[in-house]
């Protein structure tokens, strides 16, 4: 009797491996690493959704359903490196998604790319991420297109030839955006009068702000994140600092409204998508599901919209490699053309960038408004 016990017993537990192993081959595992709670809390929130979404109209990749595992990086590079970590060795996946910020996706990606492992991240702008690497890539614009393009806007729209800039020097995305605006706007024949530093957390930019005033400049540029950028906007209100105030992608959430309140009206902004800009037919499908799944969001923004690109440019990969090995899906990566995505077409090259257009967005009546896009 316990001798059948026993075989029932054995009988029973290697069912259920061998369903789990029929049950593993019949899934395409990927991993998701993103910003869940923390500093930047919203960026990961948003993105998470967008990708709940696209898996929603794409679930399956070579006949086998996509099975998401999201780690929350708390807004910190050591869980972010530990995050990727543990989706390789413990998850098991074929490929990653994330980081939302580049900072984090500085500290997971070189654990993908010794491990062979595809990484895409949906809005990680700053150039260092992808340099020197095979295996990590982007469906965001860089910083280099994004400084550039703020200068330019500020140089020739706002008429300004004299500029400041506030940046939030613990950030390298906030750093190395300040930098390529700075050499743009300089080569186009402005000046920086003043440049000033705070940082994540900070709450006081009173002594910054005066610096500023001092230097009398005709357009203020914040390459920052949306907390930072709301009360320095308020703060700058506060102070009679009246001039026009250019920010970035970074600060494109609808948390910089709530925060900023009035103060942040009239800020224009380089951005990812837009509603209005919106032109593919994946783009309105995705908005459908989207209003679907989350009917309670109000607004759609570029961290949704960018989230599910990360997404589908993964799949059709994959499906372009019709495997899930590393170094095959890499190479499909590469050869990104004219991808019809949610924010807009793109290409990823050898390097693992894309190249696709930016729209200009400013605040009005406490929402973004499109003006206009800037293609590549």
């Amino acid at each position: 009797m316990i001798l059948k016990i026993k075989w029932m017993v054995w009988g029973l537990v290697l069912g259920l491996v061998m369903v789990s192993a029929v049950s593993a081959q019949n899934t395409v595992k990927i991993g998701v690493y993103l910003p869940m709670t923390g500093g930047v809390a919203s960026f990961g929130q948003m993105e998470w959704a967008g990708i709940q979404t696209a898996q929603a109209l794409k679930p399956s990749v070579l006949g086998k359903k996509v099975e998401l595992f999201l780690v929350d990086t708390k807004s910190d590079k050591i869980e972010a490196a530990n995050a990727a970590s543990r989706l390789i060795e413990n998850n098991k996946v074929s490929a990653i998604i994330g980081e939302a910020i580049s900072g984090n996706t500085l500290a997971g990606g070189p654990i993908a790319e010794k491990a062979r492992v595809p990484m895409v991240s949906p809005t990680a702008t700053n150039p260092l991420v992808t340099q020197g690497k095979k295996y990590v890539f982007r469906v965001c614009f860089l910083d280099t297109f994004q400084g550039e393009a703020a200068a330019k806007f500020a140089y020739q729209n706002f008429r300004a030839r004299r500029a400041a800039i506030l940046t939030d020097k613990s950030q390298d995305y906030c750093v190395g955006l300040a930098e390529f605006f700075k050499k743009a706007f300089t080569r186009l024949g402005g000046k920086i009068v003043a440049e000033t530093f705070c940082q994540s957390g900070d709450q006081d930019f009173t002594a910054q702000l005066s610096t500023i005033m001092a230097a009398k400049p005709e357009v203020l540029f914040i390459p920052n994140y949306y907390t930072e950028d709301a009360l320095i906007a308020r703060q700058a209100k506060e102070l009679g600092l009246n001039l026009p105030i250019f920010g970035s992608d970074g600060a494109q959430t609808p948390e910089l409204i709530q925060i900023g309140g009035p103060a942040v009206e009239g800020i224009h902004f380089i951005g990812h998508f837009h509603l209005k800009g919106a032109s593919t037919p994946l783009a309105r499908e995705f908005i459908g599901q989207f209003r679907k799944k989350f009917p309670k969001e109000k607004d759609i923004t570029a961290f949704h919209a960018l989230g599910a690109d990360a997404y589908f440019v993964l799949l059709d990969a994959m499906e372009r490699a019709k495997t899930t090995e590393g170094v095959k899906v890499r190479q499909a990566l590469t050869e990104t053309k004219k991808f019809h995505a949610v924010s807009g077409v793109m290409d990823i090259g050898p390097d693992g960038n894309a190249v696709k257009p930016a729209v200009i967005l400013t605040v009005k009546n406490g929402e973004f408004v499109y003006l206009t896009t800037l293609n590549p």
